[in-house]
């Protein structure tokens, strides 16, 4: 089972770009599909992005469709979040998430996902 740990998390102004690494520990990362999700103060976790284990395929939530990308280097045992024209609802903690191949469910839900990070916070100033 892999271990994640997020970076990049960090202040930045409206319509100003990120790019969130999660770094995974062991062999098998490259057989996980990764997501990336976000939960800001008094709501849920919500679903961000999320990318198949071979990169072939990306999932995005529509209120990141278009400003947001994932990507992943296997090579590296990372996923990435790149996201541009931040905007201040953008603002949140957001987690990385590994889904094996024995999980099943849609890409879209929490509950496929097997292991989590711990977090980075990201703020959009207006």
């Amino acid at each position: 089972q892999v271990q994640l740990v997020e970076s990049g998390g960090g202040l930045v102004q409206a319509g100003g770009s990120l790019r969130l690494s999660c770094a995974a520990s062991g062999r098998t990362f490259s057989v996980y599909a990764m997501g990336w999700f976000r939960q800001a103060p008094g709501k849920e976790r919500e679903f961000v992005a999320a990318i198949n284990w071979s990169g072939s395929s990306t999932y995005y939530a529509d209120s990141v469709k278009g400003r947001f990308t994932i990507s992943r280097d296997n090579a590296k045992n990372t996923a990435y979040l790149r996201m541009n024209s931040l905007k201040p609802e953008d603002t949140a903690v957001y987690y990385c998430a590994a889904s094996s191949p024995r999980s099943g469910g849609s890409y879209y839900k929490s509950s496929t996902y097997d292991v989590w990070g711990q977090g980075t916070q990201v703020t959009v100033s207006s």
